[in-house]
């Protein structure tokens, strides 16, 4: 039989439909990388508000602060943001700010709150914020790195409270409670330079921690009321004048800053820059 002119077999091909629609390509990869670097930044995030004080929080918030180049008070430094603040009264105004006072001072004319159209209470606010930020702002502190974490500051009706406290392994007074530690008198140097720029009243308070047992002869009224008169003397002694301070006061172990009345954190002593009237 001749093969070339015989028939051929039929062959039926199917083929299989996916309604599915088939490979969506990587764009899911890309979501999910976003999410995981996301989620990384959420961790970070909630790490960083848990291993930094609350200077140290102030500090990073204002450096990533878009809309502040330069700090309230000139920073030094060349180039377009170094040098004199751009509210000073030597540079002129662009935008309806900066120092007009005709005799401005050299603190109020470097923060431009010098002229005559602001209000007493906004002169005195400015005033005391900018006493807080050159303590503790922006990473630019006048005080070390081991005093910083036993300072904090905030600014309430009464006035700019300033909150040394204690850590186990830095007291705040001698064993015999009458000199200053080194690193505070320095840091009551600091205070007193900053206090001369304004002329608010002061007042001091002292705490102690409560004692474990009841004790024959209470000492912790004398003790706190000791502590805050050796504040206001080394205050004074840095250059404070006498008649600024309007109340020097111990609270002995009466209020307390942590659940555990005994803590070493319940040692400290708060100085206040009163506001007028206060």
């Amino acid at each position: 039989m001749d093969t070339k002119n015989a028939p051929r077999p039929i062959i039926i091909k199917k083929k299989k439909v996916i309604s599915g629609g088939g490979h969506h390509g990587g764009a899911w990869k890309v979501a999910y990388a976003d999410f995981v670097t996301a989620m990384m930044a959420f961790f970070m995030l909630m790490w960083l508000l848990n291993a930094t004080t609350e200077q140290q929080r102030k500090g990073l918030a204002d450096y990533f602060t878009p809309t502040i180049p330069v700090a309230r008070i000139s920073g030094g430094g060349t180039g377009s943001f170094g040098g004199d603040s751009p509210f000073s009264e030597e540079n002129l105004a662009q935008s309806g700010t900066g120092a007009s006072s005709e005799f401005p001072t050299e603190g109020r004319q470097a923060m431009g709150i010098s002229g005559t159209d602001y209000s007493a209470e906004a002169l005195e606010q400015a005033a005391l914020e900018g006493i807080e930020d050159s303590l503790l702002g922006g990473g630019d502190s006048r005080i070390s790195d081991e005093a910083l974490d036993q300072v904090q500051t905030r600014l309430t009706d009464t006035g700019l409270v300033i909150e040394v406290f204690a850590r186990a392994d830095a007291p705040l007074f001698s064993e015999d409670g009458t000199a200053l530690q080194p690193w505070l008198l320095e840091f009551t140097g600091i205070m007193a330079e900053l206090f001369g720029t304004v002329s608010n009243d002061l007042a001091v308070g002292a705490y102690v921690r409560a004692e474990p047992v009841v004790v024959a002869l209470e000492t912790r009224w004398d003790r706190s009321m000791a502590q805050a008169q050796l504040m206001r003397r080394t205050l004074e002694a840095e250059g404070v004048n006498t008649r600024r301070f309007q109340r020097v006061v111990g609270y002995a172990d009466r209020s307390p800053v942590t659940q555990d009345p005994m803590a070493v954190r319940n040692d400290r002593v708060e100085i206040i820059l009163l506001r007028s009237g206060a």
